[in-house]
């Protein structure tokens, strides 16, 4: 049997329930055949306006039925989609249309205000094609100089036929930008055979039919939104999109589910959790919801265990995979009572994948034993796209599309039932709310304020969001959390619900110092004690301003005191010095605690700045530390 490529899903669908609706979205919807002419439409234009096959196109919309059209309408011209996060800033968005040498963009109205950033920040955009404009002459206030706009009316004039225009299973069919270590985002090459490989095990496996209504929770520029769009267009099937403004209302997205009579959901596990949490799920009518399909985070059993007694008759699977290799392994939940405290299994390889789990040397670990987890076959990406080096080091076999071969950086086990149990990360990389952050990304940004000494970012383990972050700074006079706050905001993206994704700039601690260097505690709603990485991450911000002895452990919420009487120091503080000056000394941080005044359970510390060598005074502040534990204190481990 012959794998179509990606597009030609719509196509076969199109002929096969021409009627059946293919997308809702709100009170507007697309059948199967007007999909299939509309974007045939929008890829002769694409072909008109110079879009060769393999050339990147943008589709810069909030998820919309215009958005959809776009996807499709590159493919169809033979091009690669590059959707942009509508949140992420002018300065992330430009750079990605730069990295990607992309001239058109199709775009909408709501983004007009935001076009001619883009092309100051260097986007190389020519052309900007947008479904909901009437007239290019309305957006004339709004187009950069040197950009064409093309309005509906040009995308009507087109003939709505097939195009023909062919493409081979190893061609690009999208790329995919995440969080990358050195600051700047990273794209992911994703080919028509590795979407497909997932697609067409998923749909399957999962029996999607042509009566059925799949959510589509996940925005496009993430890798959830493959399943959403391609699962349901395999099948015939209707995909509902979830408004973006109604996640952070659990009872919204609940009606949701209930009113679109959604048969198949998938989403990260957070959003799930505040369903339990906040949804009112015993007041709605889910009996149409058959399956529930979560995947991007870890899924706190206690929350999963009450959501399956909630929905019982639904069946339920945990879904795993990066970015580069799309959905490789995954778990069927048991109807049995599961147990709360253990971690739930990310289960087997799916259908013509394997996955390895090697210790430092390459060679397999046995059973139960702890190593790398990689992956091989037909999901595994291209490579990282204009990165020739960074893709050299995660891929093995490039040139075979079948026995291509991920490091993942996952840190993984066989169970005794060969499961794999995931473990962690060997690296700063993170999850929250599902989406996959780089900690080097938001600590590169934050390194290129003009004020910054150092900086150290922090997972801080949530239960329903997986990890919240938190930024340590160090920076120079005349610096303010405020000014920190919004040079984040014109580098670091939104998560969709509107809310920062980055901690670095959600909300300042008080600061109370004026003279030299300081540090200044950034965090995002209530802290709580880190793991081994946290301090970890905090023993290298040390090592890198001065010397640090025998970190131990430390709780995160921080804030500034005014200045006090500096007290002799103990033997055995840690010193944080940067050039000579001393930046903070922070009490439970080194292997011989010293003396520190403590209400209720909280450790205050010294922490003084000056210039060496400076005819100025040296101010002290106090770095106020949360000690892990109850409010009466804890012992150190």
């Amino acid at each position: 049997m012959t794998v179509p490529l990606v597009h030609e899903l719509l196509s076969a669908s199109a002929e096969r329930y021409p009627e059946h609706p293919a997308v809702v979205d709100r009170d507007r919807s697309l059948t199967y055949a007007a999909l299939e002419q509309r974007a045939n439409q929008l890829a002769r234009l694409l072909v008109e306006r110079g879009v060769a096959p393999g050339d990147r196109v943008g589709i810069y919309l909030d998820k919309s039925l215009e958005a959809i059209v776009g996807v499709y309408g590159v493919m169809k011209a033979g091009g690669v989609y590059v959707p942009f996060d509508p949140q992420a800033p002018p300065a992330r968005l430009a750079y990605i249309a730069a990295n990607a040498d992309i001239s058109h963009l199709v775009t909408g109205t709501e983004k007009a205000r935001i076009w001619t950033a883009l092309k100051e920040h260097g986007a190389p955009v020519r052309t900007l094609i947008v479904p909901n404009l009437a007239d290019p002459a309305e957006a004339a206030p709004s187009t950069p100089g040197g950009v064409e706009v093309l309005a509906a009316m040009a995308i009507d004039a087109q003939d709505g036929g097939p195009l023909g225009i062919r493409r081979d299973l190893g061609d690009l069919a999208y790329i995919l930008y995440t969080s990358g270590s050195t600051g700047d985002p990273k794209g992911v090459m994703l080919s028509h055979l590795n979407a497909m490989a997932f697609v067409e095990w998923s749909s399957v496996e999962f029996g999607v039919g042509p009566d059925d209504r799949l959510s589509s929770h996940a925005p496009l520029h993430f890798d959830l939104s493959v399943f959403d769009l391609y699962a349901a267009a395999h099948s015939g099937a209707a995909v509902a999109l979830v408004p973006s403004g109604i996640s952070a209302f659990p009872i919204e997205v609940a009606r949701f589910m209930q009113d679109a009579r959604i048969t198949v959901w998938y989403s990260v596990p957070s959003i799930l959790s505040m369903l339990v949490l906040r949804g009112n799920l015993p007041a709605m009518d889910l009996s149409d919801l058959r399956t529930v399909l979560f995947a991007g985070e870890v899924f706190p059993t206690k929350y999963l265990v009450r959501l399956m007694a909630l929905i019982p008759h639904a069946r339920f699977a945990n879904l795993f995979g990066p970015t580069e290799t799309n959905v490789c392994t995954w778990y069927e939940v048991p109807r049995t009572p599961l147990d709360e405290s253990r971690t739930i299994p990310i289960g087997k390889p799916i259908h013509g994948v394997q996955a390895l789990v090697t210790d430092e040397d390459g060679r397999e670990v046995p059973e139960g034993e702890a190593g790398e987890l990689l992956i091989k076959g037909p999901t595994v990406m291209e490579g990282y796209w204009a990165d020739t080096e960074r893709s050299k080091r995660v891929l093995e076999n490039v040139a075979s599309p079948t026995e291509r071969v991920y490091r993942t950086g996952d840190l993984a086990r066989y169970g005794p039932a060969g499961d794999l149990i995931f473990l962690g990360r060997r690296d700063s990389q993170i999850k929250s709310r599902g989406y996959r952050i780089e900690l080097g990304d938001i600590e590169a940004a934050l390194n290129a304020y003009p004020a910054m000494v150092e900086c150290a970012v922090v997972p801080v383990p949530d239960d329903v969001f997986t990890n919240k972050i938190a930024a340590y700074v160090v920076v120079r006079d005349g610096a303010d959390a405020a000014s920190l706050s919004r040079f984040c905001q014109e580098r670091l993206p939104r998560a969709d619900e509107g809310r920062r994704r980055r901690a670095a700039e959600d909300r300042a601690l008080s600061v109370e110092h004026d003279q030299g260097p300081r540090v200044i505690g950034v965090a995002a709603g209530e802290l709580r004690p880190p793991r081994a990485r946290v301090v970890s991450r905090l023993h290298h911000l040390a090592e890198r301003v001065g010397r640090a002895q025998h970190v131990r452990r430390l709780g995160l919420r921080a804030q500034l005191l005014p200045p006090r009487r500096p007290h002799p120091e103990p033997a055995g503080a840690l010193q944080v010095r940067s050039g000579g000056h001393r930046l903070a000394r922070v009490g439970r941080f080194c292997s011989h605690p010293f003396s520190c005044s403590s209400r209720n359970g909280i450790s205050s510390a010294s922490a003084s700045s000056g210039s060496s060598g400076s005819s100025r005074s040296t101010a002290t502040t106090h770095l106020i530390v949360g000690v892990t534990g109850n409010r009466r204190g804890s012992r150190s481990p």
